[in-house]
C-alpha cells in the first residue's frame, strides 16, 4: 500500500520531527478559518425570519433590519418581485432599497445595477414608470467612489438611454451632463459624461447635437487630465456617426488632428485608432491632406516610442493601408509594405547578451509584444495580399508568408493557419505557390496550429487541387506531392494525443479526401486506418467520426473487390465481433450506411447481419438494436424486400417471446408500436413486373377452362346421342358422371390454389402459446398494411385479367361455386335419363 511505503521513508529523527509538527500545525491553521465560518445560534437566530410573512413584507423586513448579504439577495430577487407584484414592489421595496444603497457595499450595488437592467429588458413596467422609478437611482449612484461600480451603473443608465423617449433623456439626463462635464468636476464625473455623451449622438438630430453636445466635446477633448483626453477621443467614432459627414470633416477631424499631435503617447494611439476607423468618412482631399502625413508620421515615431504603439499599429495596418490605397504613391505603396515587412519579422533577430534579471524581465515584457506584433502581421496579411495585388503575391509577399507560417512563436503560427483559407481563396489560380506551406502547417508540432487550420481544410483541399489553371482529375497527386504524408502524419499526432475533440474534428473533415485524391489511395492509405480507430479508440465521438469517413470512403470506392472486402471486415470485426463495444459500433457504422447508401445496398449487405444482433447476449447490444429497427424497416420495399420483411418480423416475435431482460422488453414493446404505424414504400417496377406476371397466368388459366366446357359440352352431346338411340343401361352413364364430376373436383381444387397466393399461406407461429396470445394483440398490425395491399393487388389481377370472367376470390368459394355446379349437372342428367326410360316403357306398352 502507498501509504505504508510513504512511512517507511520517513526520517523521525529530532530535526525532521520538528518538520513534521510544523507541517501539522498549517494544516490546523487552515482549518480554522472553517470552523470560525460557522453560525452560532445567536447568528442563526437573527438570521431567522418568520415563514408566514409574505414575499413584499420579507423583502421590507430584511432591507430594513436585516443584514447585508440578506438585503443583496433582496436586492438580486427585484426582478422576480416586478414580475409578481409590480405596483406593490414600486410602492414598498424599491423606496427601501433607494436607502440602502446609500451605505451599501459593492457588492450589493453591483447587484443592485444588475437587476435594474434586468427590469428593463424585462420589460416588467412601461418605460415611463421605469424612469419615474429607477433612472434617478441609476443617477445618483453613478459617480460611485468605486470604479467597478461606477462602470455597471454605467452601462446599465447606456442601455437605458436606449429605451427612452427624447424628452425624457434631455431633461433627465442632457441638461445636467453640462455642469457634470465641466472642469471643476471630479475625474470620475467628467469621464463618465464622455460615455455618456458618446451614446446620445445618436439620439438627438444634427442641429441640436451641435448646439448642445459639440462644446461640450470640445471642451473634454482639452481636458487637463489626459484619462479624459483618451476617453473623449474614443467617442468621437460614435458622435461622427450620429452627426454625419459635414460636421464630422468641420468639427471631429480638426480635433483629431490636435490629439494626434498631443504630449501623450496614448492619447495620440487613440486619435491614431480613430482615424483608422473614421477613414470612410473622409473624402480623398481629407485623406491626402491631412490623415496621410499623421499617420506617416505616426509609423516613423513608433519604433521610437514604446511597444504597445507598435502592437496598435500593426493591428490597424491592413485596414490602414487599403483605406489610402487610392492615394499612395508607388514610393509611398513601397514604403508601407517595407514597414509591415519590418514589423512581420520584429524581434526575430535581437541579441541576447545581457544577464542582469532585471534587464532579462524587461526583455521577456518586450518579446511578448514583439509576439503580439507577428501575430497582428499574420492577422492582417490576406489585407496585404489585396494591398499588392495577389498577381504580385509571390515577388512581393511570399518570403514573409514563409516567414509566418514558420513563426517559432504558437501564436503567430495559430494565426496563419486560421487566415490560411482566406489566403488561398484570394490567391486563387495561384495557390499552388502555397501548397508547402500547408504541409508545412499540417505537420506542425503544436495541435492547436492543427486544430486551426483543420477547420477549413476541405476548403484548402479543394483550392490546391482544383484552383489552379491547369489542374485536372489525372493531376491530383502531382499537385501536391507531399499531401497524403502530411495528412497521415497528422492524424496520427492528434491520435497520440490527449485531445480527442481535435482529433474528432479532424476525421470528420478527412471526408472530403475521394474529392481530393484517387480512391486507391484512400483505400491503401485511410480506409484501413479508420477501421483500425473503430476497432482500438477509447473514445466514442471520435470511433463515430471514423465509422462515418469510412462509409463515405466506401460510398465512392468504385472496385467491388475492395468493397466486398471492406463490407466482410465490417460485419465479423464489428458485427460479429467478440467484444460487445464493437458490436455496437457495428450499429452506428450501419446507421451510416442507411444515411449514405441506397436502401437496396443496405438490404443486400447488412440487413441480416443487423437481425442476428437480435440474439446477441449483451442487453446494450440488443436495446440498441431495437432503437434502430424503424430505421431498418425503412429501407425495406415491397413485394422485393417481402421476405426480409418476414425475417424482421420473426426476430420482433422472438424478442418478445424470449426477452428477458426488462428494459430491453420495454423498448421491444415500444418498438413494435412504432413499427406498426410505419408505411413501407412500395417497388412500383417490381409490382408491375408481378402484374403482368399474374395477367399472363389468368389469361392461360381462363383459356383452358374454356376449352374444357367446349370439350365438356361436345362430350355431353355425344353422351345425349347415344343415350337416345340405345338401350338404357347403368353402366355407362354412371362411370361417365364419374369421371366428369372426378376432373371438376381436380379443377376446382387448381382454382382454389391460384386464388390464394402461396406466398402468404405460411404464417410462423410463436412457440410459446401465451406469449403468442399475447403478441396477436401488439404485433398483429406489423406490415399488415403493406401485407393487405400486396394481396388486394394480386387479386386484383387475376379479376382483371379475366376479362369479365368470374373470378375467385378464395379455395372455399371456389370449391362452393363447382359443388354447385356438380349438383346442377348430375340432376340434369338423372332427369333426363328417367325420360327416356318412361318413353321406352311407352312404346313396349
Amino acid at each position: 500500500m502507498r501509504p505504508i511505503i510513504l512511512f517507511s521513508k520517513m526520517d523521525f529523527s529530532q530535526s525532521n520531527l520538528f518538520g513534521y509538527i510544523e507541517d501539522l500545525q498549517e494544516l490546523t491553521i487552515i482549518e480554522r478559518p472553517v470552523r470560525r465560518s460557522l453560525k452560532t445560534p445567536e447568528e442563526i437566530e437573527r438570521l431567522t425570519v418568520d415563514e408566514e410573512l409574505g414575499d413584499i413584507e420579507r423583502a421590507v423586513y430584511l432591507l430594513s433590519s436585516g443584514q447585508d448579504i440578506q438585503g443583496t439577495s433582496v436586492v438580486a430577487n427585484l426582478p422576480v418581485l416586478m414580475r409578481q407584484n409590480p405596483a406593490e414592489t414600486l410602492r414598498r421595496v424599491l423606496p427601501k432599497i433607494r436607502e440602502v444603497l446609500h451605505v451599501a457595499g459593492v457588492e450589493m450595488q453591483l447587484t443592485a445595477a444588475v437587476s435594474f437592467l434586468t427590469v428593463l429588458q424585462e420589460e416588467s413596467v412601461s418605460i415611463h414608470t421605469y424612469s419615474h422609478s429607477f433612472l434617478h437611482i441609476i443617477l445618483q449612484n453613478l459617480e460611485h467612489r468605486d470604479a467597478g461600480v461606477s462602470n455597471a451603473w454605467l452601462e446599465t443608465l447606456l442601455a437605458v438611454i436606449e429605451a427612452l423617449p427624447k424628452e425624457t433623456i434631455r431633461h433627465e439626463i442632457l441638461n445636467p451632463l453640462v455642469s457634470k462635464a465641466q472642469l471643476s468636476q471630479t475625474l470620475q464625473s467628467r469621464l463618465v459624461s464622455c460615455k455618456i455623451m458618446g451614446k446620445l449622438a445618436n439620439k438627438f438630430e444634427a442641429h441640436i447635437i451641435k448646439r448642445e453636445i459639440l462644446p461640450l466635446v470640445k471642451s473634454l477633448c482639452q481636458d487637463v487630465e489626459y484619462e479624459v483626453r483618451i476617453c473623449m477621443c474614443r467617442q468621437l467614432e460614435h458622435i461622427a456617426q450620429g452627426i454625419g459627414t459635414e460636421l464630422t470633416k468641420t468639427v471631429v477631424l480638426p480635433e483629431l488632428v490636435e490629439l494626434a499631435r498631443d504630449e501623450g503617447s496614448s492619447v495620440r494611439l487613440a486619435a491614431f485608432e480613430t482615424l483608422v476607423n473614421l477613414l470612410d468618412m473622409f473624402d480623398a482631399d481629407d485623406r491626402s491632406q491631412t490623415v496621410l502625413p499623421l499617420v506617416k508620421s505616426f509609423c516613423e515615431k513608433s519604433f521610437k516610442a514604446d511597444e504597445s504603439i507598435l502592437v496598435s499599429l500593426s493591428f490597424h495596418l491592413g485596414k490602414l493601408c487599403n483605406g489610402l490605397y487610392g492615394i499612395f504613391t508607388p514610393e509611398q505603396h513601397l514604403r508601407f509594405l517595407e514597414f509591415y515587412k519590418k514589423l512581420s519579422t520584429l524581434g526575430l533577430q535581437q541579441e541576447n547578451g545581457h544577464n542582469d534579471n532585471q534587464l532579462q524581465l524587461q526583455t521577456l515584457e518586450q518579446e511578448k509584444k514583439y509576439i503580439s506584433v507577428r501575430k497582428n502581421c499574420a492577422y492582417n496579411f490576406p489585407a496585404m495580399i489585396v494591398f499588392v495585388d495577389p498577381k504580385n503575391f509571390h515577388l512581393e509577399l511570399y518570403s514573409i508568408f514563409f516567414c509566418l507560417c514558420h513563426d517559432p512563436e504558437v501564436p503567430v503560427r495559430y494565426t496563419m493557419a486560421i487566415s490560411f483559407y482566406e489566403v488561398a481563396k484570394l490567391l486563387n489560380s495561384g495557390v499552388y505557390a502555397i501548397h508547402k506551406e500547408l504541409v508545412t502547417l499540417l505537420q506542425d508540432e503544436s495541435l492547436e496550429v492543427l486544430d486551426a487550420l483543420v477547420g477549413h481544410l476541405p476548403e484548402i483541399l479543394e483550392l490546391m487541387t482544383n484552383g489552379g489553371e491547369n489542374s485536372g482529375s489525372e493531376s491530383k497527386l502531382l499537385s501536391i506531392p507531399d499531401l497524403i504524408p502530411a495528412l497521415t502524419t497528422a492524424e496520427q499526432r492528434a491520435a497520440t494525443s490527449l485531445k480527442w475533440r481535435t482529433h474528432e474534428k479532424l476525421l470528420q473533415k478527412y471526408a472530403c479526401l475521394p474529392h481530393i485524391i484517387s480512391s486507391d489511395q484512400i483505400y491503401y492509405r485511410f480506409l484501413h486506418r479508420m477501421l483500425t480507430i473503430i476497432l482500438t479508440n477509447n473514445v466514442l465521438p471520435v470511433q463515430k467520426a471514423a465509422a462515418r469517413t469510412l462509409c463515405v470512403y466506401l460510398r465512392y470506392n468504385r472496385k467491388q473487390e475492395q468493397r466486398h472486402e471492406v463490407i466482410q471486415k465490417l460485419i465479423e470485426q464489428l458485427g460479429q465481433g467478440k467484444s460487445y463495444w464493437n458490436r455496437l459500433r457495428f450499429l452506428d457504422t450501419c446507421e451510416f450506411i442507411m444515411e449514405l447508401f441506397s436502401k437496396s445496398f443496405f438490404c443486400k449487405y447488412f440487413f441480416l447481419p443487423v437481425l442476428e444482433l437480435t440474439h446477441d447476449p449483451v442487453a446494450n447490444v440488443r436495446m440498441k438494436l431495437c432503437y434502430l429497427l424503424p430505421k431498418v424497416k425503412s429501407t425495406l420495399k415491397i413485394p422485393t424486400d417481402k421476405h426480409l420483411l418476414q425475417q424482421l418480423e420473426l426476430c420482433i416475435r422472438k424478442l418478445l417471446c424470449q426477452e428477458k431482460d426488462k428494459d430491453v422488453l420495454t423498448i421491444v414493446k415500444r418498438t413494435v408500436l412504432e413499427l406498426d404505424r410505419m408505411e413501407i414504400s412500395m417497388d412500383a417496377e417490381q409490382l408491375e413486373k408481378e402484374k403482368q406476371q399474374n395477367e399472363g397466368r389468368s389469361t392461360n388459366i381462363n383459356d383452358k377452362i374454356f376449352e374444357k366446357k367446349r370439350r365438356d359440352s361436345k362430350t355431353s352431346s355425344v353422351l345425349a346421342k347415344s343415350i337416345t338411340l340405345s338401350v338404357p343401361g347403368n353402366s355407362s352413364g354412371t362411370s361417365a358422371g364419374k369421371e366428369d364430376k372426378k376432373s371438376k373436383l381436380v379443377r376446382s381444387q387448381s382454382f382454389s390454389t391460384q386464388a390464394l397466393h402461396p406466398k402468404y399461406s405460411n404464417i410462423d407461429k410463436c412457440p410459446n402459446k401465451s406469449s403468442a396470445t399475447g403478441y396477436t394483440s401488439s404485433v398483429s398490425g406489423l406490415g399488415k398494411s403493406c401485407m393487405l395491399s400486396f394481396s388486394d393487388d394480386s387479386f386484383r389481377t387475376h379479376s382483371t385479367g379475366n376479362s369479365g370472367n368470374a373470378a375467385f376470390p378464395s379455395s372455399s368459394s371456389s370449391r362452393n361455386l363447382f359443388n354447385s355446379a356438380d349438383q346442377k349437372t348430375t340432376g340434369n342428367k338423372e332427369s333426363q335419363s328417367r325420360k327416356m326410360s318412361i318413353k321406352n316403357r311407352k312404346s313396349h306398352s
